[in-house]
């Protein structure tokens, strides 16, 4: 097993796994690097050394850990990254893409919103705040794809572009500011009105053409949320995305009685037991479910199958790394109740391509469901050789 650390976004390790032919199959996970790295060389190789079946669900039963498993911490983020390459790997070995060896695929283009992030987003530390935005210190500077200084600073302009491009979705997030200030206690009568300029230029520039999505990072309290969604209802939002944090599962159920706007959640949940009740209380009407967090694609799909259970759509979450981007494209191309994708447009166009080969490509607001076996991606020769490409490799036999 090798594991990758790379300069291009410090947040990511990459999982590479070899069998006895020489295949080598992919998984990636975001946040906490450094000790997803640890728990992956030092608690998960020992165990992968001392099983003999590596098919992912009885890997996956091995490696479940006695602590750690209720949150998407370190043992769930490398458990994931591990799932994914042996799906790869499966996929491989049998000739067959990931899709097809999940039932599906049941679309073979599936439409892709683009998370209006900028090419440092989330990038310097592992924080989910504004300090952590990597916004550009003098405006765009050349590069075409500064979506969050774009939806902050030109929704129209952004919103145009994205249009001339073929999207027809796209999701920003301009209550955060307001949330840091009062710890999401509340929003006041200004600062709503400043967050609500920009999704009303997005709604004005793109009319029925562009659907909003609003994303408010789990910052807010019920009063405030309600808040919020009252004054969002006008622009008739796509979705509104974890408006409150997801274990607070009575909120949840309130605010959903509160409000028509439809409500999105769960990429920060970890498994079938986190969701279920969220969707027993009737208080989604999407799941958004990242597979590097939630522990893999053979979780990923059950999620799934429990949302279609109770009427709700799914969503794969992927603001994180190119290996993401294809697995999130297998399982919600694979599953009845699938949506719509994710996708940063400024990582596509710059350092997702340096890291990896066949990665899925965007076009005209859509993505070809992958066909090569496998997930179809493979790492690149000189990202390997890079020097700010760390690998650290720990023998399974």
């Amino acid at each position: 097993m090798t594991t990758y650390r790379t300069g291009l976004q410090p947040n990511l390790r990459i999982v590479a796994l070899a069998d006895d032919r020489g295949r080598i199959g992919l998984g990636e996970t975001f946040w906490g690097g450094p000790a997803v790295e640890a728990y992956l060389h030092e608690t998960t190789a020992p165990i992968l050394a001392g099983i003999d079946d590596h098919s992912p669900l009885a890997t996956a039963a091995a490696l479940r850990p006695y602590a750690g498993f209720d949150g998407s911490g370190a043992e769930a983020r490398g458990n994931g990254a591990i799932d994914m390459a042996l799906w790869d790997l499966l996929g491989q070995a049998t000739g067959q893409p990931v899709v097809r060896l999940l039932g599906g695929p049941v679309t073979h283009s599936m439409r892709v919103y683009n998370t209006c992030a900028g090419y440092d987003y989330v990038k310097s530390e592992a924080g989910q705040a504004s300090t952590n935005w990597g916004l550009p210190t003098n405006g765009p500077d050349g590069r075409p794809y500064e979506d969050l200084e774009g939806f902050l600073e030109r929704p129209t302009e952004l919103t145009r572009s994205l249009l001339d491009e073929g999207y027809s979705a796209m999701k920003v997030w301009p209550f955060d500011a307001a949330a840091e200030r009062s710890r999401g206690q509340d929003i006041n009568a200004s600062e709503l009105r400043e967050a609500m300029r920009t999704v009303e230029a997005i709604r004005v520039e793109g009319g029925d053409q562009m659907d909003v999505l609003v994303e408010m990072h789990s910052l807010w309290s019920l009063k405030a949320a309600t808040k919020i969604l009252g004054a969002l209802a006008d622009i008739e939002p796509y979705w509104v995305e974890d408006p409150m944090r997801t274990d607070s599962v009575d909120a949840y159920r309130r605010l959903r009685e509160r409000t028509t706007v439809p409500i999105a959640a769960g990429e920060t949940l970890t498994g079938t037991r986190r969701f279920m009740p969220l969707l027993q209380a009737g208080a989604l009407d999407v799941a958004i479910v990242d597979a590097g967090w939630t522990g893999g694609i053979s979780e990923a799909v059950k999620i799934a199958s429990l949302a279609d259970a109770h009427g709700v759509s799914f969503a794969p979450h992927d603001c994180t790394g190119p290996i993401s981007f294809a697995v999130s494209l297998h399982i919600v191309a694979s599953q009845p109740n699938g949506l719509i994708a994710e996708t940063v447009r400024a990582s596509q166009a710059s350092w997702y391509p340096e890291i990896a080969a066949g990665v899925p490509v965007v076009r005209n607001g859509a993505v070809d469901v992958p066909e090569a076996v496998g997930l179809g991606v493979t790492l690149r020769g000189d990202f390997i050789a890079r020097s700010d490409t760390v690998a650290r490799t720990t023998s399974l036999s």
